[in-house]
């Protein structure tokens, strides 16, 4: 009895310090606000910087290599299915592919090597579509990939999430009728970046923590923009001296879009069971009897604590997840984001398709209301695009809001919408555009009102 005793106690003291040590390291590196250069951002994004200025002009090779490795192997793969492949569960879901995904992948390859090479038509690998993809974006998901596959862990395995989750299940259910754990998605995507928070969400949905409608909504809605970012398409539009005012905007009309959008199709259409078909039980987040949600929440914790076994397995699981967005995820970024920006570029689709929005903004009472228009839907293919745009534009007024809607749309196709894609969150093209949208018409007239309210 005593010896029995005692090795629950040892195990309740490894259990403890196995959730609050590696919690802890995940919470200082995912979700602690830094200083880095003049800039406040978290460790994981000053890591990954490291990183690029170490390799600096071998990225762009290196991730060529990697889109052109993952469309051959996933050829070889899916067609001809070799036994080492369909035996290894990792392997096999890396590779393995659908039809859907095998044509993205050997379509990122074929641009990546046109791009590169820069051969074929200027339109696919000017500065402003392939070449912006391959030689801007790609190297800063390459790095950010990199450390944030490796370290995620920290968040997901050693019982932070069940922690956090339990505390917050009171405020995240009822506003936004999510998981409480979802909260943790916010935070790391709003300090630090957005493809951490689709990452750190895909790997839930994959662990049966998310529904299907939660996995879409969390991609679609918490993936917000970086505080840096922010700053960076501030100062594009020349308002600097504005970002108290207008980062309250942002985030006044990301919380009004957080509430609504989730509401409407084609989100509240999307299936409330996990990824492999089970519903949520639907005594899955209640309090047991004799427990406080402080203690649940601990109780949980600990439990989720003790099924880690061994370091090497917490590696492994590491090196799975950064693999998988490196091969899984560049492709599919590099196919659609040059798609979507060549269009941009190239033809008046995006113009057309903000004509619309002239009426809404003359009774919004926004000045220069046609040029602002044409800034309304580019956003999808860029989120940069409408600061670019807006440079011409004299009005304060418009630029702010302008400015502050290219931020709270946050879906566009060369980062958030092809990461999303490329991710297991069930979502398709068209249903980003229409949560674009739809995002763009919620938050339009709140960020409106606070444009009339500063100005």
């Amino acid at each position: 009895m005593e010896k029995t005793l005692a090795g629950q106690a040892k195990a309740g003291k490894r259990n403890l310090l196995m959730f609050v040590l590696p919690s802890l390291l995940g919470v200082l590196l995912f979700m602690t606000p830094v200083s880095y250069n003049g800039d406040l951002t978290i460790m994981i994004a000053v890591l990954a910087k490291s990183l690029q200025a170490v390799l600096s002009g071998m990225l762009p090779t290196i991730v060529t290599v990697l889109i052109c490795v993952s469309a051959i192997l996933s050829v070889l793969a899916t067609l001809f299915k070799p036994s080492l492949v369909t035996k290894s569960s990792f392997l096999n879901t890396l590779f393995n592919v659908s039809p859907v995904w095998l044509l993205s992948r050997v379509l990122g390859a074929v641009f990546v090597l046109l791009v590169y090479n820069q051969a074929g038509p200027e339109l696919l690998y000017s500065g402003d579509t392939g070449g912006l993809v391959l030689n801007d974006l790609l190297p800063v998901l390459f790095a950010v990939f990199i450390f944030a596959g490796l370290l995620l862990p920290l968040l997901l395995d050693f019982g932070l999430l069940e922690f956090v989750g339990t505390l917050l299940t009171d405020i995240m259910r009822p506003i936004f009728r999510l998981p409480g754990r979802s909260a943790v998605d916010c935070m790391a995507s709003w300090l630090g970046d957005g493809s951490v928070g689709i990452l750190l969400t895909s790997k839930q949905y994959e662990g049966r923590h998310y529904t299907q409608r939660e996995a879409a909504v969390i991609g679609t809605t918490f993936s917000a923009v970086s505080i840096t970012f922010s700053l960076v398409v501030l100062a594009q539009v020349k308002l600097e001296h504005m970002f108290l005012p207008f980062y309250g905007a942002v985030c006044l009309a990301g919380i009004v879009a957080a509430i609504v959008v989730p509401r409407l199709p084609p989100l509240c259409w999307k299936k409330d069971t996990f990824i492999n078909g089970e519903a949520r039980p639907a005594d899955d987040e209640v309090t047991p009897a004799g427990y406080s949600r402080l203690g649940h929440g601990y109780a949980l914790a600990l439990a989720r604590a003790g099924k880690v076994h061994s370091l090497g397995q917490v590696v492994r699981t590491g090196i799975h997840n950064a693999l998988d967005m490196l091969l899984g995820v560049l492709p599919v970024v590099m196919a659609f984001g040059t798609l979507a920006l060549v269009i941009a570029e190239t033809t008046p689709l995006f113009s057309w398709l903000g004509m619309p929005f002239v009426p809404l903004l003359e009774l919004l009472q926004i000045p220069e209301a046609a040029a602002a228009s044409q800034t309304m839907v580019v956003g999808f293919a860029d989120m940069f695009i409408p600061a670019i745009l807006a440079t011409s534009i004299e009005s304060d007024m418009t630029r702010f809001v302008i400015a502050a809607l290219s931020v709270t749309q946050l879906i566009y196709m060369s980062e958030v919408g092809a990461l999303l894609l490329g991710s297991k969150i069930p979502v398709n093209v068209l249903e980003l555009f229409v949560i674009f949208l739809l995002r763009t018409l919620v938050t339009l007239p709140v960020i409106a009102l606070v444009a009339h309210w500063v100005f």
